[in-house]
């Protein structure tokens, strides 16, 4: 042993406090707000809320606003970004009409398709708040539970009812499910956000695996109704939803839905931390049979067995399909990046309204008109082509998914849709038809709104310093052989910090070798996904080929082990000169605060209030954990832990 080194003496981390609802609101900052005033009400006070002016509104009451779909645009600045719930995708011509009018009177003609199927707009100041509202609820739409501790938009299959192999429409079944739940006070205070998904897509395009639960439709003894699977979720966690063996009835769906969302929201486990909130947690407690049995005590009775169905292959909406009814297709088109303006949705209308035809928001942030005549529909299709919407656009971009983006989004450190639609530009380009069904995502943060842990290339933004004027620059991670349906996976990280200006090349030397790949193997590269090539080559190859070597990439910088990672939010990146990871050497979370504030001094005053205390306006964790139930500053890091700083009043 080297002179003058010491053995550091064995560490344990302070045991965790029994959960109780005394716990919860000494812990949880959200839990206290919601305690002290309901967030569905904040909106009776408007009013007075627009007239204080928007930099006296309490931030409490901004986060209670997004139990009404309302949250801060980026920078907080005054405008707001406004969520709108669309059940199952499905939207009608003059609903489509409706939010296109909204979107330009009040959102600079500007609107988002979502990956739950909605409709997003930006740029509602505060006192236009009231309008916007009472103009969304005329059109039958809401934007109740859009954001916030509630059941949010109810996705399913974009084509329920007319798809040619599904067993039943479950559109109705949808419909009741919203009904009950939407603006439902009993399940407007849930431990956090909660997803339901409900389809009888045999392709499972709804993506149930990602959803904290998802009903399957099956048909059992003649009898239509569904599987049951629970704990599916991304984040900087994911995990994938799991089969609870069961079959529910039709008329259950409701009794069920209750009984899964009552086991978990009950227990002041999931309440003690936001980070380990969701019902994915659950899961991870008690596994697939533990949580049937909590669900089967709550209702009294013994559930049926049954298994959830394999997805079949090849589901693709897009382009033009016959419909089960007869002399009527639908026509799924490529919405790049999501955006739509109001121009568009209302010209979308127009076109579709005389037919009778509806329209529906798919997952993927695309759209498809159904219900669409034989004898009208090549008018339609031109007409369509016209409003920037050709049926013929390479389905990558239909494929691809980037969240609301840097622009907007306060956690974001990256930028997504422009980024995303620079790198397909390039891909269709260099690749055709060849890249049509790969599906790249793109995140600004971990939060994986966007799901890149699922793609087939999943990039999520972060920061590198340039190495030329060592200033911050963005910069993404790359993760590969993400997956769902038959490939369902939770993506493998491969590439940390590529630089913006890095991150194309690095994917064209992807592809081209997958190409390679293809064309030696002939006739049988036909069927050879970048999937199948990523899973068929090393992480060290492919690491080598990302950087144009012949050789394996160099090992990790053992040295970056021994150490501890500080994560930092977007909305603090301006405290820590835009870094958005910082190394340090520190024993206790004391340490790596005193270490911190010789790098970042305004970060470290912002986040330390005074001797021994946090911020109220932050929480730190080491890991999934709350640094107040591990012994404060006192709390042991270990080499490799991450101590994270998140906002304490980040209600979405």
């Amino acid at each position: 042993m080297a002179a003058g080194s010491t053995v550091r003496p064995p560490t344990r981390r302070r045991r965790r406090e029994e959960p109780t609802w005394e716990l919860v609101y000494k812990r949880n900052s959200i839990e206290r707000l919601k305690r002290e005033k309901f967030p569905l009400d904040i909106v009776d006070e408007l009013p007075q809320l627009i007239a204080m002016g928007y930099e006296a509104v309490p931030e409490e009451d901004i986060v209670r606003l997004n139990w009404w779909g309302l949250t801060h645009d980026k920078p907080k600045l005054g405008t707001f970004m406004v969520r709108i719930k669309v059940s199952g995708g499905l939207i009608q011509p003059a609903q489509l009409r409706g939010v296109g009018q909204i979107a330009q009177r009040y959102g600079r003609n500007y609107g988002e398709l979502t990956t739950r199927q909605g409709i997003q707009l930006h740029w509602a100041r505060l006192d236009q708040l009231p309008e916007v509202i009472a103009e969304i609820q005329a059109t039958g739409l809401t934007t109740v539970g859009g954001e916030g501790d509630t059941v949010r938009n109810i996705t399913g299959c974009p084509v329920a009812g007319i798809a040619q192999d599904e067993p039943f429409d479950v559109t109705p079944v949808i419909a009741e499910v919203a009904d009950y739940f939407y603006g439902n006070r009993e399940y407007s205070n849930l431990p956090r956000k909660h997803k339901y998904t409900i389809a009888a897509c045999p392709g499972q395009c709804n993506a149930p695996e990602i959803s904290d639960v998802a009903l399957i439709g099956v048909v059992k003894d003649g009898r239509e109704g569904f599987t049951l699977s629970v704990g599916g979720g991304l984040s900087n966690i994911p995990r994938l939803a799991r089969d609870l063996g069961v079959f529910v009835p039709i008329d259950e769906t409701i009794e069920v839905l209750r009984a899964v969302t009552d086991a978990w929201q009950s227990d002041p486990k999931y309440r003690v931390s936001r980070a380990k909130a969701r019902i994915k947690f659950m899961m991870d407690d008690h596994g697939p049979e533990g949580v049937r049995a909590k669900v089967e005590e709550r209702l009294g009775r013994r559930l049926e067995d049954h298994t959830a169905p394999e997805p079949a292959d090849g589901v693709d909406h897009l382009g033009v399909h016959e419909q089960r009814q007869a002399d009527r297709s639908y026509a799924g088109f490529s919405v790049p990046m999501g955006w739509l303006t109001g121009d568009q949705m209302i010209g979308i209308a127009d076109l579709v309204e005389p037919f009778g035809g509806d329209i529906r928001l798919t997952r993927q942030q695309d759209l498809i008109v159904g219900n669409v005549p034989s004898g009208t529909l090549d008018d339609f299709l031109v007409g369509m082509d016209r409003l920037g919407l050709p049926i013929t656009r390479n389905k990558v971009y239909g494929n691809s998914i980037a969240c609301t983006s840097h622009k907007f989004c306060n956690y974001s450190v990256a930028e997504t849709k422009g980024k995303l639609a620079e790198i397909l530009e390039v891909l269709e380009a260099r690749f055709g038809a060849c890249v049509e069904d790969l599906k790249l995502f793109v995140d600004g943060c971990p939060h994986a709104c966007a799901h890149h842990w699922i793609g087939d290339i999943g990039l999520q933004g972060t920061t590198t310093k340039d190495p030329l004027t060592g200033t911050r620059i963005e910069a993404y991670d790359v993760t590969l052989r993400g997956g769902l349906g038959r490939d369902a996976a939770i993506g493998a990280p491969l590439l940390r910090r590529v630089p913006t200006t890095d991150i194309i090349d690095v994917l064209v030397r992807l592809l081209d070798r997958w190409q390679e790949r293809r064309a030696e193997l002939n006739g049988a590269g036909a069927g050879f996904t970048f999937r199948a090539f990523c899973d068929a080559t090393s992480d060290e190859q492919l690491r080598a080929i990302a950087a144009g070597q012949a050789v394996t990439g160099t090992p990790a910088d053992a040295s970056a082990t021994d150490r501890i990672v500080v994560r930092v939010p977007g909305t603090l990146l301006e405290l820590s000169d835009g870094a958005d990871e910082i190394g340090l050497d520190a024993h206790t979370v004391g340490e790596a605060l005193d270490r911190l504030a010789r790098l970042h001094p305004r970060l470290t005053a912002y986040l330390v209030s005074g001797p021994g205390r946090i911020n109220p306006a932050v929480n730190l964790y080491i890991g999934e954990d709350e640094i107040r139930g591990l012994g404060g500053f006192d709390a042991t890091l270990e080499p490799g832990d991450e101590l994270s700083i998140l906002p304490a009043l980040a209600g979405g």
